[in-house]
C-alpha cells in the first residue's frame, strides 16, 4: 500500500488466529460489539499453506504464504501482533509436525514383520 491509500482506506480488522493439526482458522474480532460470538472470516487448510515465520528483527509481525485450493494463485497473509508472535509461528511449527506424522502414518503404515 502506498501512503496515500493508506490515508482513505479502512483500518485492517482485528482477528484472532487459531491454529490447529488441520490448519488456520482466523476469528473477526471487530464484529464482537454486534454479535455474541465470535465471526468466522478464513479458515486455512495446513496442506496448502507454504511458508510461515515472523519478521526477524520486530518479532510483532507474523506471515504466512498460502496456495489457493483449486488454482494456481498464492496469497501473503501478514499479522501485527500485540507482542511477539514468535509463540504463534512455534505453534504452527508444531501443527505441521503432527500433521506430518498422521499424513506419513496414513500413506506408509508400518506393521511388525514376524518372522518364524
Amino acid at each position: 500500500l502506498s501512503r496515500r491509500s493508506a490515508k482513505t482506506s479502512p483500518p485492517p480488522p482485528i482477528v484472532s488466529v487459531e491454529i490447529s493439526q488441520y490448519g488456520i482458522r482466523m476469528l473477526d474480532k471487530s464484529k464482537l460489539g454486534h454479535e455474541t460470538d465470535d465471526h468466522f472470516t478464513h479458515f486455512f487448510a495446513l496442506k496448502n499453506i507454504s511458508f510461515c515465520g515472523f519478521h526477524p528483527r520486530n518479532e510483532r509481525y507474523f506471515g504466512f504464504i498460502t496456495k489457493h485450493p483449486k488454482s494456481y494463485r498464492f496469497a501473503c497473509h501478514v499479522f501485527l501482533g500485540e507482542k511477539s508472535t514468535r509463540t504463534v509461528s512455534d505453534a504452527l511449527g508444531n501443527a505441521f509436525k503432527r500433521f506430518y506424522q498422521e499424513y506419513m502414518a496414513f500413506t506408509h503404515p508400518t506393521e511388525d514383520i514376524y518372522m518364524e
